[in-house]
């Protein structure tokens, strides 16, 4: 684990020990955005396998975190980028996508899923839309708010 950075109000961990993690509670953020499909146990499981981690906290409770999902040198995708509403428009959002990709150097390929409604968050940070990804839609509700409509 590395301390990024500390302040008063928020301490910033970089790999910190998963086993550590209240994970009853990330799923309790995600559910308060509204990402409603995910298993504390899962998460958990998707989180070890990553190749880095973030979690902020505020008075020892996790208030916003994220990953990277990759092979560690060519291609790279942030994931699960997570801020608890009470604490979003604070700047950590950008914190953990900087974080990450500040990791990332030398990547061939680093992208993301943004989550409806995100683009102008990562526009504003300098990201671009990629014209050449696909996704293989897991159902309607990823058809109806990831794919472009079909003429």
């Amino acid at each position: 684990m590395h301390i990024l950075q500390e302040n008063p109000a928020y301490v910033y961990k970089l790999n910190p020990d998963l086993a550590k993690i209240d994970w009853d509670h990330i799923i309790s953020l995600f559910y308060k955005i509204e990402w409603k499909h995910r298993k504390a146990h899962e998460i958990e499981a998707a989180f070890k396998l990553s190749t880095t981690t973030i979690f902020i906290y505020k008075e020892g409770q996790v208030i916003a975190f994220g990953r990277v999902v990759g092979d560690g040198r060519y291609y790279a995708m942030l994931a699960d980028i997570v801020v608890d509403p009470d604490y979003q428009g604070q700047g950590l959002g950008k914190y953990v996508v900087t974080a990450l990709n500040n990791q990332l150097i030398d990547y061939h390929f680093v992208n993301l899923s943004a989550a409806p409604g995100a683009d102008p968050f990562y526009k504003s940070m300098g990201w671009k839309k990629q014209t050449t990804a696909f996704i293989w839609p897991q159902g309607p509700k990823q058809l109806r708010q990831h794919c472009e409509v079909e003429e």
